[in-house]
This record gives C-alpha cells, sequence and structure tokens, in this order.
C-alpha cells in the first residue's frame, strides 16, 4: 500500500495505526529523509534547499522506498504512490488530504513552532517538493488520482485509519487485506 498526502495532513499518524490493524510494515519516506538530514547535520529546510540542487539525494531515497515496495508493507511518502504507479509496481494508492489551515496548525503545534512560521516554511517545502518532482519525475501530485482519498480536516486519526483498512480490506479481502 502506498500512502501519500501533504505535510500535515495526518498521513503518518494514520498511516502507522492502518499498517497496526493491517499487520503491514510500515515505511515512511519522511523519516528517512529527516535521519539523513541529520547525519548530514542539517536542519531539515537546510537540506531541502540541498535536495534542491543535488538530484541524486531524492533519487537514492525515492528509489530505496520503491524496492520496499512489496505485499505486506504500507509506504508512507509524498511521491510512493504516483512513483508506484510509473514503475508498474501494484499498489494501493491512499492519500490523505486535509484544509491548508488544519495542516498549519498540526505542524506548529507538533514542531512546538509559532503558526506564521510554520505556514511560510510548509509553503516554502511543498513549493521545493513540487518542482522537484516535476523536474526529476515529470510528477504533478495534483494531477493524480489516487485509489482513495481520506480528508482528515475534521476526522481523529483513529477514524481515518478506519476507512484506509476498510477500503484495503474491501479490495484485497482475508488476512490483513494488504496490497
Amino acid at each position: 500500500m502506498a500512502l501519500a498526502g501533504p505535510p500535515g495532513s495526518g498521513k503518518s499518524t494514520a498511516g502507522r495505526l492502518a499498517a497496526e490493524r493491517l499487520a503491514l510494515d510500515y515505511r515512511s519516506a519522511g523519516e528517512m529523509f529527516r535521519a539523513e538530514a541529520k547525519r548530514q547535520g542539517m536542519e531539515l529546510e537546510a537540506f531541502s534547499r540541498y535536495a534542491e540542487q543535488h538530484e541524486e539525494v531524492d533519487r537514492r531515497l525515492d528509489d530505496s522506498m520503491m524496492a520496499l515496495a512489496k505485499p505486506g508493507r504500507l509506504l508512507d511518502g509524498r511521491l510512493v504512490g504516483a512513483l508506484c504507479r510509473r514503475r508498474a509496481i501494484p499498489s494501493l494508492y491512499v492519500v490523505v488530504t486535509a484544509a491548508p489551515e488544519v495542516r498549519y496548525r498540526r505542524l506548529s503545534e507538533r514542531d512546538r513552532r509559532p503558526y506564521d512560521e510554520t505556514v511560510r516554511a510548509t509553503l516554502a517545502r511543498e513549493a521545493s517538493e513540487r518542482e522537484r518532482y516535476r523536474r526529476y519525475y515529470g510528477i504533478d501530485l495534483d494531477a493524480e488520482h489516487p485509489d482513495l482519498t481520506v480528508d482528515s480536516s475534521t476526522l481523529p486519526a483513529e477514524a481515518v485509519a478506519s476507512r484506509i483498512v476498510d477500503f484495503a480490506r474491501s479490495q484485497h479481502p482475508g488476512p490483513g487485506g494488504s496490497a
């Protein structure tokens, strides 16, 4: 299963819950990206700017995620669903979304950062990612058509996870309902 969505949408929280309920191994591109930034001794925003000029950063991460795309796993990442489709890797493609102000509030609270600063940083991050995805892969995430979209703006993570689990089981009945 490939789980995507913008920062602050709740995809990682819901994804972990869904993976647990479906007995899937959970892997996160965001965690891998943050770990690499830390390994490089860079703050996340600085590492994102670095990645803009060093295509190999994204390519390595994306290739690593695609190597993990196997039955029994839930992959969490902005690009994983679109890449699975382009590489003909069978997977359910689920997007979790939320209204921008909800996402910014969540990120501000999570990172203990002022709201205005969070908005600025998130918009910059999204613009950087949008440009890199277009340049490296010709992908516009706004033009993608996932198998399921869940708006988490007014839903708790448990309800988002339940929708993902129910959908997965409806597509693949049987133990785990995984793809």
